[in-house]
Formats: structure tokens, C-alpha cells, sequence
């Protein structure tokens, strides 16, 4: 039985990415955009953790989180925001709260913050092995693990969550902000050029099969392309 988590995010593209990457790593996602559509989601799906951008639409995370904790005390909630005020920290605790990340944020942090928000309910994150075929290799996406034959190329946490981006998003194009938001947790220049050096490790694990190629779209961004 997998996690179920509601998130709620009016960012779509973001969104879309963030609950992609959430699911590939064993979570049930349900996704809304609307403040005002909430509280009447969160009664259908009864979610283990509840993931509240701020600023939405309608109503705003604050009020959502006021509404979830009258009908459940207890379900973790957890809110993401672009705010820096340390008065928005505290409001968003003393409604109950569970924890708040900082946008922008990277996905390693978010997970490890769901996971352990849910350490502190009954529900515990199962294991999930999920195998992806990509070209000639299989990709382990929980061990991070590139196999091609009986060679395994044991992948860092960045490399694998990379190719999976990539990967999720083949034949389209990701934008390199997009990609230091969720790996990185911001864009600077530091890590824009990280982003190119693992850009050129998975391109170097990759060469094997010459049909998968990661294409540098100029000045925009990367596309993964599986012939």
C-alpha cells in the first residue's frame, strides 16, 4: 500500500514535475491547484501527509490548513512558501504545521521532509523496486543503479535523479531552471554549472546505446531522446 499524498500547488509545471518525481519514488500523489477545492478533496482521497503551498488561489494555504485541522488533527501537513517572514513561519505552525520548506526547494529535501513527518504518524513509507527500461540499459531508480548486461554503473542521488527527470520528460523539453530548482533548490551559478558536469557523466554512462542521446537545447534547456 503506497503513501497517499495531497498536494496542493497552483504552479502547474512545477507541480507536474514535482508530483511525477513524488510518484516515481513510490508515492500516491493527488494534486489540486485551487484553494478553494481543497477541503472537499482531502474528505474524498484521505491522505497520509498533506503538502500546502502558500499562496493559492481562493484561499490560501493558511485558511486550507485551518479547515483540514478541524475535521483532522493529526494528519501531517507540511507547507511550502516563497515568504521569508519569519511572522508567516510561525503563523504556519501555529495552525498546525508540521513542518515548512522555503521555495525554492530541491527534491531530496522535500522527501526527506515527508518522510519524516511520517515517521511520527502509524503509516510507514513502504519499500518500492521500480525498474525502467531506457534504450539497452535497466534503470533501478531506489538502488540509483544503471545496468547494461553484467555491468552495473552505481549512480550519486543528483545522477539518478537527473536521468529521471530527463527520462520522465523524453521527447519534450525540461528547462535548466526547472532542474536546479528541484535538484538543487535554487539557480546560481554555481550550480548551473554542476548541472553541466552531471549532464555530461549521464551522457558518458549513456554512450553504450547510441540511440539515447541528451540533446542541449541552447538557451533553454536539455531534451532526452530515445530512437
Amino acid at each position: 500500500m503506497s503513501i497517499r499524498i495531497l498536494y496542493v500547488e497552483d504552479e502547474l509545471s512545477l507541480g507536474k514535475i514535482v508530483k511525477e518525481s513524488l510518484q516515481r519514488r513510490g508515492f500516491e500523489v493527488v494534486m489540486e491547484s485551487d484553494g478553494a477545492n481543497v477541503l472537499a478533496l482531502f474528505k474524498q482521497v484521505n491522505p497520509a501527509v498533506c503538502v500546502l503551498d502558500v499562496m493559492l488561489p481562493n484561499k490560501d494555504g493558511f485558511e486550507v490548513a485551518t479547515e483540514i485541522r478541524a475535521i483532522h488533527p493529526e494528519v501531517p501537513i507540511l507547507f511550502l512558501t516563497a515568504k521569508t517572514q519569519t511572522a508567516d513561519l510561525v503563523k504556519g505552525f501555529s495552525l498546525g504545521g508540521n513542518d515548512y520548506i522555503r521555495k525554492p526547494f530541491s527534491m531530496e529535501e522535500l522527501i526527506v521532509r515527508i518522510e519524516n513527518v511520517l515517521r511520527k504518524t502509524p503509516v510507514s513509507t513502504p519499500p518500492v523496486q521500480d525498474q525502467v527500461k531506457i534504450g539497452k540499459f535497466m534503470f533501478d531508480t531506489r538502488r540509483q543503479v544503471l545496468t547494461s548486461g553484467r555491468e552495473e554503473k552505481k549512480l550519486s542521488y543528483r545522477e539518478s535523479e537527473l536521468l529521471r527527470l530527463l527520462y520522465e520528460k523524453r521527447d519534450g523539453i525540461i528547462d535548466r531552471k526547472t532542474i536546479l530548482d528541484l535538484l538543487w533548490g535554487h539557480d546560481s551559478f554555481f550550480n548551473s554549472r554542476n548541472l553541466d558536469v552531471y549532464i555530461t557523466r549521464l551522457r558518458i554512462c549513456l554512450k553504450e546505446d547510441e540511440n539515447l542521446q541528451i540533446l542541449t537545447i541552447k538557451g533553454i534547456g536539455y531534451r532526452f531522446v530515445l530512437d
